[in-house]
């Protein structure tokens, strides 16, 4: 009876676990199809192109130059008996500033000795004109008849024109003592800045030996480098029209808002042999910036490594697309319908920030901004809520 009664317990048990199994098949959900495209659609941003006239701006970097440069040397020997208080390295002095002197005191006695022989030549010279008026007028009551030659003798012009000749030389000695004499004070040539000094008083001098180095403070030029290719859209001084503007920036020194306004100046005609690029130079007047206010001042440093945006000529009916939106093998990712366009594109120039497109877009296209990792024609695509259009 207990092995008929378990029997009986363990059927039933069997039953219901049976029951249980084909209750929860007959109820279970039916799995529903969706769009596949819904699926796979990869979420992208967009913005949208439209065709027009644009200015490049090339930018490039470069190193600041003197626009004029010499070294200071006297014109005549002697010592040194006063040196300016402001003839010392950094200073900026204007045009016909008194630098130093060198003593003058045989420049004087020599242009008085100069003055002396010119004194005496000018008597020479009268005394000759009137020994020439007395042996005029012998000649003529001697009622003679000479050739030319034999007349010019008797006549006393050959010591007429030595006197002549002697007063002119002693006219040139007085003016070269004055000059040398004019030549012991040392004025600064130009509106300069002194970057080097090599003398000071009581210094011995001769002509060509090596005062102090100047430049210039009413220009400076940056030296830089541009793309044989970028020439073509740059505007260089013609006539009356001024070089295109540029932009300068000092990286290490200046603020990023904070730069000066130069001009293109002119094309060297010489490509960098590392680099292979075009040199040009660039002028910034008042490179010390003397014209602002003491808390404006960003002035330019002689050897600075700067940074220069050139502005270039209008480019007309082009599409201007940020680089980084360019694929690879001049392509952009385009979408419409929906769907992935994968278009080639002629690019006519291109900027440190932008390419401009003359071929392959139109207006209103919605180009791709997002970087896909498969990029697949065709490919299925979606617009994300904060993208733009």
């Amino acid at each position: 009876m207990k092995k008929r009664k378990s029997l009986i317990i363990s059927l039933v048990v069997l039953l219901g676990a049976a029951l249980v199994v084909v209750l929860i098949f007959l109820t279970e959900p039916t799995a529903q199809r969706e769009s596949a495209a819904k699926e796979t659609a990869m979420l992208v941003e967009v913005t949208t192109v439209s065709r027009g006239t644009y200015q490049p701006l090339f930018v490039t970097t470069g190193t600041v130059k003197p626009a004029r440069e010499i070294i200071l040397s006297p014109r005549v020997s002697g010592e040194v008996i006063e040196r300016a208080s402001r003839f010392n390295p950094g200073e900026t002095v204007p045009e016909g500033t008194v630098l130093l002197k060198i003593d003058p005191s045989d420049y004087i006695n020599a242009l008085q000795l100069r003055k002396s022989e010119l004194r005496r030549a000018e008597a020479n010279l009268s005394i000759e004109e009137g020994r020439q008026e007395v042996a005029r007028q012998d000649y003529q009551q001697s009622d003679q008849t000479l050739d030319a030659d034999s007349e010019a003798l008797v006549l006393r012009q050959p010591q007429l024109n030595t006197a002549q000749a002697e007063l002119e030389a002693a006219r040139a000695s007085v003016a070269q003592a004055t000059l040398d004499l004019e030549r012991t004070t040392v004025k600064a040539p130009f509106d300069v800045h002194i970057l080097s000094r090599q003398v000071d008083a009581g210094t011995q001098v001769a002509p060509g030996q090596e005062l102090a180095r100047l430049v210039g403070t009413k220009e400076y030029w940056v030296e830089t480098t541009v793309p044989q290719s970028h020439i073509k859209w740059l505007s260089f001084p013609d006539g009356d029209q001024e070089g295109a503007d540029v932009r300068v920036h000092n990286r290490s020194a200046w603020e990023a808002e904070e730069y000066r306004t130069g001009r293109l100046y002119q094309m060297i005609g010489a490509i960098n042999d590392q680099t292979r690029l075009v040199r040009v130079l660039v002028s910034v007047t008042d490179p010390l910036h003397e014209k602002e206010e003491p808390g404006a001042r960003l002035p330019l440093m002689m050897g600075a490594f700067v940074e220069t945006g050139m502005v270039g000529r209008e480019v007309s009916d082009v599409v201007k697309l940020n680089r980084d939106y360019v694929r690879k093998g001049s392509t952009v990712w385009v979408m419409k319908d929906g769907v992935l366009n994968i278009k080639a594109v002629d690019i006519l120039l291109s900027d440190a920030e932008h390419a401009y497109i003359s071929e392959g877009l139109a207006d209103g296209d919605s180009v791709v901004t997002t970087n896909l990792a498969t990029v697949v024609e065709g490919s299925p695509l979606r617009v994300a809520e904060n993208g733009s259009d």
